[in-house]
């Protein structure tokens, strides 16, 4: 059985990290060459670090020009304004991440470059993340270039177009020995990196200064007269409209620990730390020609049905309807907050933001159902009963992706006619950040662990003092995942992705097939003396950072003497002193960020209501209430 430290002094400790053991074990078996990029052993796959002969990646400005600033604000469709306040736009900048990396790098020396590859991969691919031997850079990101404050083109923007538009899947002749024509986890990427072939159409005295064509701009368009092509290289790419792009970063795979069960045995399997294109894969939406076939981007990029759509400056091709829109958004409407009131003045970016928020507003509002069920009447100091039905209408779990502080919840509230709140259950206190755990508060996350952490054999979540940790490198179990299903979910006995501690029927017996749906029974004493109606409410709530995540962040920094924060800025800055990262930590800072603002304030998802009446005859003949004399004598018998 695998074992892990358990305290700080061992728990930076060296190891072969599993994907360079697998990977090399992999090759022998088949009888090939060593990959030749295993030097680097977080993310041993794809491009990596030093290899591209073309630049990466044309940056922030190079793409605004064409492709952002050029429609009517009632259209607002542009590709780059709709993806520069996108958090894939800005995940160089997200301070979460950041603290976060600062735990990271405590926990297993130099592991942050693996978390770097995606959330700054232009300063990955080119060396300044300690991405392997020879690298001049460091994984706590210092050696990023730049300013985090600017936009101009640096290392903190984060995933680009021009990364996403020349990734590629290899063709079968040209995957190196040992590896795969393309990956769907860790951003383990392949960028093109040959000269794309063709004309190109190009303004009048323009000409390369090298007379060398560049890589191809891969995207969904084949651009058949009467369509004219952009002036810059282009070819379609099928990839580009498939799920198992988004899988690149979107399964994410511990690079360190497999997986431990429920039993304590080690399953072998390298730690799930997120699954959400897997979680896709095992749901209907995933299912060519079905009838909920729906990929990563029709929900996430959905269609531009505007007219005049146009995709670049240009406007010579109307794409209404045949656009993806590149907001990219998912459940988080705090971090976008954050960064316009830290950058968006900095960055010219405010509207952006404030766009993706909303957008990310609408997607978690429709990304449930929820249905109250109450009896029309209660008899004064009896027992109301309720039910309440969440179904998942999307094509993952909900929630989904990074787990740590990220939860969703029931909110139940009993108001008299007086309104009065008289009884609850998931009491969000907005003040403290605080929610109440009663007896019957539900709440929808994945708690990993460390097993047998406190020698116990069990999945440890606390520390010894009881208080709940957040080592997402170190885990190697689950101790909990109630997140509900997507629709025809068949992942009911996949250790990666099943249920722990908490079961989903089958749709039907024998099925191996999971309902998405959570049903949630309360039951509230109303008071004698209660006001007559009672207004139920149930509302969904989702939060992407818990207080106790953000607080376990900044403790883990002050315990473990973590550094001041490196990233330079320019100086532009626009808050009081006391949100100014100064001479603190990541974790101190984002604390500060989290204290002096919102504290992650949780949205509202759903919200369905009942009206029952308090009706004091209700227990007249003695029946409802229990009295079996009195409901004889009341009939006679």
């Amino acid at each position: 059985m695998q074992t892990i430290c358990a305290t700080p002094e061992c728990r930076n400790f060296g190891r072969t990290p599993w994907f360079l053991g697998f990977a090399l074990g992999l090759v022998l078996l088949l009888g090939g060459a060593a990959p030749s990029h295993a030097g680097n052993p977080f993310t041993p796959f794809g491009t990596q670090p030093g290899t591209l002969t073309h630049p990466i990646l044309s940056g922030y400005n190079d793409c605004r020009g064409c492709h952002g600033e050029y429609s009517p604000p009632e259209v607002d469709v542009e590709p780059f304004d709709m993806w520069s306040g996108s958090m894939m736009a800005n995940a160089g900048r997200d301070p979460v991440f950041w603290a976060a990396v600062d735990v990271a790098n405590n926990d297993i020396p130099g592991v942050g470059e693996y978390c770097l590859r995606c959330h700054a991969p232009k300063a990955w691919l080119e060396g300044r993340t300690n991405a392997g031997p020879g690298t001049i850079g460091d994984a706590d990101g210092c050696a990023l270039l730049g300013h985090i404050d600017e936009s101009q083109d640096n290392d903190f923007e984060g995933v680009t177009c021009h990364l996403c538009h020349r990734m590629y899947v290899l063709d079968p002749g040209d995957v190196p020995p040992g590896e795969l024509d393309h990956y769907t986890e860790n951003a383990q990427f392949w960028i093109d990196d040959e000269e794309c072939p063709g004309e190109f159409i190009l303004e009048e005295g323009d000409e390369r200064e090298d007379g060398v064509n560049e890589p191809c701009r891969r995207g969904p368009y084949d651009y058949v007269p009467p369509d004219v092509a952009p002036p810059h290289e282009w070819v379609y790419s099928e990839y580009h409209t498939e799920s198992r792009l988004c899988g690149t970063c979107h399964n994410v795979t511990s690079p360190a620990n497999t997986l431990i069960d429920e039993n304590g045995d080690d399953t072998g399997i390298p730690f799930p730390i997120e699954r959400t294109y897997d979680e896709w894969t095992q749901s209907d939406y995933s299912i060519a020609m079905g009838p909920s076939e729906e990929s990563c981007q029709e929900c996430h990029m959905p269609q531009v049905d505007e007219d005049n759509a146009f995709a670049c400056i240009f406007e010579q091709n109307d794409h209404a309807g045949d656009m993806a829109g590149h907001d990219f958004v998912g459940g988080n409407t705090w971090v976008p907050g954050l960064l316009r009131d830290q950058y968006g003045s900095t960055i010219d970016n405010d509207d952006a933001f404030d766009d993706t928020i909303f957008r990310a507003g609408q997607l978690l509002e429709n990304a449930a159902t929820l249905a109250l069920t109450a009896p029309p009447e209660v008899g004064p100091g009896g027992t109301l009963n309720l039910d309440v039905r969440v179904t998942n209408l999307g094509g993952h779990k909900l929630p989904t992706g990074y787990s740590e502080g990220r939860r969703m919840w029931i909110h139940v509230e009993i108001e008299d006619g007086d309104t009065n709140i008289i009884e609850q259950s998931g009491a969000y206190d907005e003040v403290t950040g605080v929610l109440t755990l009663d007896s019957q508060a539900k709440v929808y996350e994945s708690r990993r662990g460390i097993w047998n952490r406190l020698g116990n054999n069990t999945c440890d979540i606390v520390n010894g003092s009881g208080i709940e940790e957040f080592h997402f490198v170190l885990d190697n179990c689950i101790a909990l995942d109630n997140r509900i299903p997507p629709l025809g979910f068949t992942g009911g006995a996949d250790p990666e992705t099943q249920p722990v501690g908490y079961e989903y029927p089958e749709t039907s017996p024998g099925s191996g097939v999971l309902v998405n749906y959570d049903d949630t029974a309360y039951s509230f004493d109303i008071p004698v003396d209660a006001v007559t109606p009672l207004t139920i409410r149930a509302t969904l709530r989702y939060q992407t950072s818990s207080k106790e995540y953000v607080e376990f962040l900044r403790d883990e920094a002050v315990t473990e003497a973590f550094p001041d924060d490196c990233i330079t800025r320019t100086g532009t800055w626009n808050w009081p002193s006391e949100l100014d990262p100064g001479e603190r930590s990541r974790g101190e800072f984002l604390f500060s960020l989290w204290n002096n603002g919102n504290k992650s304030l949780p949205h509202d998802m759903v919200t369905d209501t009942a009206i029952v009446a308090v009706d004091s005859h209700i227990f007249e003949d003695g029946f409802e209430s229990g009295d079996l004399n009195g409901w004889s004598n009341s009939t006679g018998n």
